[in-house]
């Protein structure tokens, strides 16, 4: 379902972002579909694409994934796609203006997460409104997940 709020991690991952979730505050998911070229699911399906560059804005009232790349699947002849062509994303209207008008006003960022396959065979996006981190946030992160890290290394010992 286009635009549906994600809860679990998706199984069948082709490309991930790894670095939004320290680089951004992840406020809100979502699930959209995207308009692939056959060669484009099929170099997807061999887990080659890179997302880390990538965001999501729009254009003529539509939202588009831009900067993403999916390299050319080589077994095909002169029918290849454009490795960073925008693709378009499939949402439903209503939550493409919501996302939209959360960059205009709020200084958002629309930010892919991740690029998977679901159950059925389709290619989704997974979709986080995000608003940037300082460098002072990142470091408190760092700490945060430092002491975690060494208050179970404690417990385990003791315990």
């Amino acid at each position: 379902m286009a635009g549906k709020r994600k809860k679990e991690s998706p199984g069948n991952v082709a490309a991930q972002n790894r670095k939004a979730r320290r680089d951004y505050f992840i406020e809100e998911t979502y699930e959209a579909g995207i308009a692939l070229t056959g060669t484009e699911v099929k170099s997807l399906r061999r887990g080659r694409a890179t997302i880390t560059e990538a965001f999501a804005g729009g254009k003529g009232g539509e939202l588009f994934l831009f900067n993403a790349h999916i390299p050319e699947y080589l077994e095909a002849s002169r029918f290849n796609h454009d490795p960073k062509r925008p693709r378009k994303l499939l949402v439903h209207k209503r939550e493409a203006r919501k996302l939209l008008a959360a960059v205009e006003r709020e200084g958002m960022t629309i930010v892919p997460l991740s690029i998977y396959f679901n159950d059925g065979g389709r290619a989704k996006v997974e979709l986080g409104r995000a608003k940037g981190k300082h460098k002072y946030d990142k470091r408190a992160a760092v700490k945060d997940r430092d002491w975690k890290l060494q208050k179970s290394r404690l417990l385990r010992d003791k315990g």
